[in-house]
């Protein structure tokens, strides 16, 4: 888009007209506008250049030389994912409903100035756009960001996702791509959708895939969409998902799953802000944020040469990690209350709460599965009490729980060192790291935390 006029570059438009004098026109200025375009003068030739190419935009007249050019409507000659445009005489009101209410996306009263059809042709991609997302069906509304919490633990996440927010806002262009680590369960796309409703993009669209879940051929093909006869299943085309989020955000989840051979297109695509759909050649502008999410630090990744460096330094600008509630107990009463206020309202439960066993039980367990789990565990336990008294009896016992009579007690008895071996080094680390997000990246206070001096901290991170 260019000093706000909307842009045709790359569209495949076919127009059908047999008055010479508008063809010309018309076409003359969809090609000023970088669009492609094919002309025919009746229905038959408008058959025979269906059948050879999809085309992105029709502009269609009704009266025609060898018949009405509402048949080529009711025929369903054009793919669903084609806009059509009418044209139609004065006085055509009747005939324009008519031909929307087979599935035109607008129509244009004769004589009308060409000049309108950038405009007109733009809103008939926006629409295209959403019928896409629709088809997607992972769209999200805004108050999905609001049931994150953000206790004294994660005070630190709160002030980088601050800083962040505020520097979308105040960029014109493309802000980089936003990395978020953390286990399963701890809320990663639900950051993601607050980063996005909470920036100057929450007017537009919000897509999320989860890479892992699609083979490696559907990955790419769902990403930046597909021509027809690209492969044996692409009966026609089909706009991918950077199409589909452009002006807003895409969020692929589990990133780390991106095969080798895609990771070079995502590359292009944040870098020079463009695509191509498979089997196509046509260059696509797109301008969308990604936010990307990892279970596990990607440098590992590099190291064992399954992810590019170079898109591992270009995801990792912008970064937020999110901890394990094993990390931040003591924000899990407090947690645990805040996920009840939307149970209790959908279970007509006002009163029900957790029994002071079930607070020892809360605190004491590990909850390998995190925010996702005691979600569950507090709906289950609504389910389970009909007297509003929440014990969480139904946690596993041994396993990740560390014994409500001691939850003082740091050390998980249930668990046994490994059969390969143990690294007391990597332990060490680890605590090292805990004690600096526990702190918000203070040295001094995580040094105390530890009981050492700041000088062995800053040795251990530095080595």
């Amino acid at each position: 888009m260019s000093g706000g006029r909307p842009s045709l570059r790359g569209q495949r438009i076919l127009v059908v007209e047999d008055e010479i004098t508008l063809r010309k026109r018309v076409v003359s200025l969809l090609m000023q506008e970088e669009a492609n375009v094919q002309a025919v003068a009746t229905i038959a030739d408008a058959r025979k250049a269906a059948g050879l190419t999809d085309f992105d935009q029709i502009l269609l007249d009704v009266n025609l030389p060898d018949g009405s050019g509402l048949d080529l409507l009711r025929e369903s000659i054009f793919p669903a994912g084609t806009s059509t445009v009418v044209m139609t005489a004065q006085g055509g009101i009747e005939t324009a409903l008519e031909a929307l209410r087979y599935g035109a996306a607008d129509y244009l009263i004769k004589p009308f100035d060409p000049f309108e059809l950038p405009l007109i042709f733009d809103r008939c991609k926006q629409r295209r756009a959403a019928r896409r997302l629709q088809e997607h069906d992972h769209t999200q509304a805004s108050t999905a960001s609001k049931n994150l919490f953000f206790g004294n633990g994660l005070t630190h996440i709160s002030a980088q996702l601050d800083r962040i927010l505020k520097t979308d806002n105040r960029l014109l262009d493309r802000p980089p791509p936003l990395l978020i680590v953390g286990e399963t369960g701890t809320g990663k796309s639900t950051l993601a959708r607050h980063v996005h409703y909470s920036g100057p993009r929450t007017e537009k669209p919000f897509v999320e895939l989860n890479c892992a879940t699609l083979s490696e051929n559907l990955v790419e093909s769902e990403l930046f969409g597909h021509e027809r006869g690209a492969f044996t299943d692409a009966k026609g085309t089909r706009i991918g998902l950077f199409e589909a989020a452009n002006g807003g955000t895409l969020f692929l989840d589990e990133i780390s799953s991106l095969p080798m051979t895609l990771q070079a297109k995502l590359l292009t695509a944040i870098e020079d802000g463009h695509i191509r759909r498979v089997g196509g050649n046509e260059r696509i502008n797109i301008d969308v944020r990604l936010i990307a999410a990892t279970l596990s630090d990607l440098r590992a990744g590099v190291e064992q040469k399954t992810f590019r460096p170079d898109l591992y330094h270009r995801l990792n600008v912008l970064r937020l990690e999110l901890p394990p509630l094993r990390a931040h107990r003591d924000d899990l009463v407090a947690l645990a209350d805040h996920l009840l206020d939307p149970l209790r309202r959908r279970y007509q439960t006002p009163n029900a709460r957790l029994s002071d066993e079930g607070i020892a039980r809360l605190k004491a367990y590990d909850w390998p599965g995190n925010l996702r789990e005691l979600k569950h565990e507090l709906e289950r336990q609504l389910v389970l009490h009909e007297d509003g008294q929440l014990h969480l009896n139904t946690l596993p016992e041994g396993t990740g729980m560390r014994g409500a009579e001691n939850s003082s007690d740091w050390l998980n008895l249930a668990w046994r060192f490994p059969d390969e071996g143990f690294s007391i080094e990597e332990a060490e680390m680890r605590l090292i790291r805990l004690a600096m997000q526990q702190a918000a990246s203070n040295v001094s206070a995580a040094a105390r935390l530890l009981g050492v001096n700041r000088d062995f901290i800053r040795y251990r991170l530095g080595k």
